[in-house]
């Protein structure tokens, strides 16, 4: 029983350092790959993409790792996006992961609990980058994705979500 429970152990944290390290590098090869394809995959939100993968196949904590460590580990690689906006994805994407467990234990609807946390997310990410903005800390547009892109974003990240975590019954 306990060979059972640590080859279950073990798998788990393969899974979740293979997916770890895959992030590292798709989050190091998206300018490269955007400038040789000439197509702008950050309107994807590459970072948004791990952090769900690690929320449906791995843990809680390794999306909380993700959404902690990708914006850095993206800053201190390429120095881009700067650090303002790096804090900024980071504690969305935080606050993204943090808000999609609080919701989908307590309204157990996993499609709203994903939809609410990213708009929540962005409303805070939009409003602290305004007053930056604003006060002359940061220089760019409030919204660079356009709505329609990050709508059909989140619409289909609510829905792999709701996909994949109905089908395994449950959080971990």
């Amino acid at each position: 029983m306990n060979n059972s429970i640590e080859f279950v152990i073990q798998k788990s944290r393969y899974r979740s350092l293979f997916l770890d390290l895959s992030a590292l590098l798709f989050i190091y090869f998206i300018p490269v790959l955007s400038h040789l394809s000439a197509l702008p995959l950050y309107f994807l939100e590459p970072m948004r993409i791990m952090v769900i993968l690690a929320i449906v196949h791995t843990s809680r904590k390794n999306a909380f790792i993700l959404a902690v460590t990708l914006p850095v580990f993206s800053f201190l690689v390429s120095a881009h996006p700067s650090i303002i906006k790096s804090t900024l994805i980071l504690t969305e994407l935080v606050l993204n992961v943090w808000l999609f467990y609080f919701f989908a234990e307590k309204f157990r609807n996993i499609f709203v609990s994903m939809l609410i946390s990213i708009i929540l997310g962005k409303v805070m990410y939009y409003s602290f980058k305004f007053i930056l903005i604003n006060f002359a800390v940061m220089t760019s547009e409030v919204v660079a994705t356009p709505l329609i892109i990050q709508f059909i974003t989140t619409i289909l990240f609510s829905s792999y979500i709701m996909y994949f975590l109905n089908s395994k019954k449950g959080l971990h």
